[in-house]
């Protein structure tokens, strides 16, 4: 938003900074716990970071809805209300995606299970953070803003006769406008309006929902069948470029050597003297006893 007042800019911060906290709570708990940590674990605050966002937006669309249905409502009855619209898709949201990253837990690999744990706690905390946190810093946001505080430098903005006088930077810095009226309450989002009047009546229209039946039912069974084809594994072709030296000798390791199964390594764990010649003896029996 052009406006001093209403732009916003420390509520989105803080609920970037809300999905920074579920991150440290949930990688806090975790090494605590004795869990360990991997590298994978790192791509984890991306994840959480996205749908931290997503829930921000969906909180912030649900309080922009609640005060127009009730413009003389006092805070507690806009964040009651505010909470009965998003509470719901918020908590739905983050039971699948903790479902979805617990059920990994169950792989083979450590690592994964590892990125899983991590990730799947982190989604809990995100979710505490937002209907706790975030949900106080939107009721702060609004006492600013109907006090018609700056939203940097938190001062009340008052249009005086005086700023007649002023340029129309200053007044656009201090008061959002070159123009001497104070900032007023927007009228609906261009983005609502489309969602509203165009988009939701396209989907309502018969033909359009039995398309989308028809959509869903082919990529149902897409992915079903995808699924029955899914196999555990890695293939370390895939981690190396294609023009890589290691392809061939992946290839041949395949074709000459698969059926003779691992190989069978000897890890000698004390420390020896290498040089010695009744050490190079002793090695070599234990060698030939193996074989």
């Amino acid at each position: 938003r052009l406006s001093c007042i209403r732009n916003n800019v420390w509520l989105a911060c803080c609920g970037v900074i809300s999905a920074g906290l579920a991150v440290l709570s949930s990688f806090g708990l975790m090494l605590f716990c004795g869990v360990p940590f991997v590298v994978t674990v790192a791509n984890a605050p991306f994840l959480i970071l996205g749908v931290g966002v997503d829930d921000m937006f969906i909180m912030i669309a649900s309080w922009e809805q609640s005060s127009r249905k009730k413009e003389k409502s006092d805070v507690k009855s806009r964040l009651a209300e505010t909470y009965a619209e998003a509470a719901l898709s918020v908590t739905i949201t983050t039971l699948t995606d903790v479902l979805a990253f617990f059920i990994g837990t169950w792989t083979a690999f450590p690592s994964v299970r590892s990125f899983c744990l991590y990730t799947g706690t982190a989604f809990v905390f995100c979710y505490l953070y937002t209907m706790t946190f975030f949900g106080a810093i939107i009721v702060l946001n609004h006492k600013s803003e109907q006090e018609n505080r700056h939203w940097l430098t938190c001062m009340p903005v008052r249009v005086d006769e005086d700023q007649a006088e002023k340029s129309c930077l200053y007044n656009a810095c201090c008061i959002g406008s070159c123009s001497r009226q104070s900032s007023q309450p927007e009228s609906e989002h261009p983005m609502i309006i489309f969602f509203k009047k165009y988009y939701g009546p396209f989907f309502t229209n018969k033909w359009i929902k039995l398309l989308v039946v028809l959509l869903y039912g082919a990529y149902l069974g897409g992915s079903i069948y995808g699924c029955t084809q899914i196999k555990e594994g890695i293939d370390l072709r895939n981690l190396a470029s294609d023009d890589s030296y290691v392809i061939p000798y992946y290839d041949d390791d395949d074709k000459y050597f698969s059926a003779y199964g691992p190989r069978v390594m000897v890890v000698i764990t004390e420390s020896v003297d290498y040089w010695n010649e009744t050490v190079h003896l002793g090695i070599e029996n234990c060698t030939q006893n193996l074989e």
